[in-house]
């Protein structure tokens, strides 16, 4: 039986309860934290208690959600995880074409219910991933080029801050607090609720790919490339490099939610970058595409990731893309063991924000560029991880900044990278007005100015 928390009404789960292992666990594997208190919070007031109670002992204080940070970074060891999965609840108002949804809903929650009335907002395309972790570094999805970036969409978010106070920001009330929600992560406070703009979708979605040998993929990449400033809004090109049956591929394609007969129209324009060794067509529905990564990216695998954006993609970008991180002269490479990685377009309604209206930069971005290794066997750490950075490095000279949603552990610099010198000024500033001692820092962490 654990120690209560005074005005706490969740449940407390500490390392000697039933379920602890359960609750601690997060998406990557190699994450075997152990909090000393896990508070199950089930509103805004058991959030401001366990914050309170974790600063008068001392503790450091995580947020989980979704559990899908790469660095696990949910889970204080000896300190209090604020657990917010009992607070999921989704509610949407199909008139108003809002959604208002709990600080631990999940993707799906907030696709099944919106889509339940023929609406949707920018998610990401994992569906047991978090909402708030998501929206709060930004929210790249497919619908993002259409409709913007989850966080363009969020009209007010509720949030208890580090002294325990409860506000609501929105454009007009608290706007510094909103501007720096937008794309600066967890640093300001726990979001307990988010309210969401919708859009009419009515459910309609295909993936086209097309798939090169590796060794035949610059021209088709080349063109590829060529097609990304004027593709059509409801399109989002993609490219991935992989492995297949041992061997190195090039999977080039869109994906595209809207009309069916406009997603079939745009496939020639896509097959006018080569012939491919396979192409695949495969219309489905919405909820079908939001949950197609689930199965790729299960709880349970050990996983370590890089990342970049680009605002070009020169000849010189695409055979460093090809190369996966792998020196030419190497011999006898097991391509089953090197990093994937891909490109992701942004462009579209994503670029019509003005770097200045939000925390999230980068607006300029052409793609995105992700590398990650997902594994099994904890013997394989080094080798898995030092891949995944070599297809980063490969990269990083071409590079403009990073999403701070796929930052590893590349510390200080990661989140300048993320932001910029004078946009992390900025953050910096606000966080010292909202959390002067650094309460919540298990983040991509803004340091408060002095």
């Amino acid at each position: 039986m654990q120690q209560g928390i005074r005005g706490f009404e969740g449940v407390l789960i500490g390392p000697r309860d039933d379920g602890y292992d359960g609750h601690r666990e997060v998406w990557n594997a190699m994450v075997d934290r152990r909090p000393a208190l896990i508070a199950r919070c089930t509103s805004a007031a058991d959030v401001a208690a366990a914050i309170r109670h974790a600063r008068e002992r001392g503790l450091e204080v995580g947020v989980k959600c979704g559990g899908h940070s790469v660095l696990g970074l949910s889970v204080p060891h000896d300190g209090l995880m604020i657990d917010l999965t009992p607070m999921g609840a989704v509610r949407v108002d199909p008139d108003a074409r809002r959604a208002g949804v709990g600080g631990g809903a999940l993707l799906r929650s907030l696709d099944q219910a919106a889509q339940a009335h023929g609406l949707a907002t920018t998610a990401g395309n994992v569906s047991h991933t978090g909402v708030g972790g998501l929206t709060l570094g930004g929210g790249m999805g497919w619908l993002a080029r259409r409709a913007g970036l989850a966080c363009d969409n969020v009209e007010a978010y509720t949030v208890v801050t580090a002294d325990g106070e409860e506000v609501r920001a929105t454009a007009t009330d608290h706007a510094d607090l909103f501007w720096g929600l937008r794309g600066g992560g967890g640093n300001f406070g726990v979001v307990t609720e988010f309210e969401f703009r919708l859009h009419p979708v009515a459910g309609d979605a295909l993936v086209a790919e097309l798939t090169f040998e590796a060794a035949d993929a610059v021209e088709p990449m080349r063109r590829w490339r060529d097609l990304l400033p004027d593709a059509p809004r409801a399109a989002t090109l993609t490219a991935d490099a992989v492995t297949s049956e041992g061997r190195p591929v090039v999977i080039i394609g869109y994906v595209w939610v809207g009309d069916p007969d406009e997603a079939l129209a745009y496939l020639p324009t896509m097959q006018s970058i080569g012939t491919p060794r396979d192409e695949s067509v495969r219309p489905m529905r919405y909820l079908e595409l939001q949950s197609s990564g689930d199965q790729n990216h299960h709880h349970g695998k050990r996983r370590y990731s890089a990342g970049h954006y680009l605002t070009e993609l020169s000849d010189a970008a695409i055979e460093a893309f090809l190369t996966r991180g792998v020196a030419a002269a190497a011999e006898g490479v097991d391509w089953g063991r090197v990093a994937g990685g891909g490109f992701q377009a942004y462009g579209g309604a994503i670029g019509e924000v003005s770097n200045d209206d939000s925390a999230f930069s980068h607006r300029d971005a052409l793609v995105e560029f992700f590398a990650g290794q997902t594994w099994v066997d904890p013997g394989e750490d080094a080798e898995r991880m030092t891949s995944a950075r070599a297809f980063g490095a490969a990269l990083e000279p071409f590079a403009s900044g990073v999403y701070v949603n796929v930052l590893s552990d590349t510390g200080e610099e990661g989140v300048r990278r993320a932001y910029g010198d004078a946009k992390l000024a900025r953050l910096s500033a606000l966080k010292r007005g909202y959390d002067p001692d650094n309460v919540f820092h298990l983040n991509q962490n803004i340091a408060p100015a002095p």
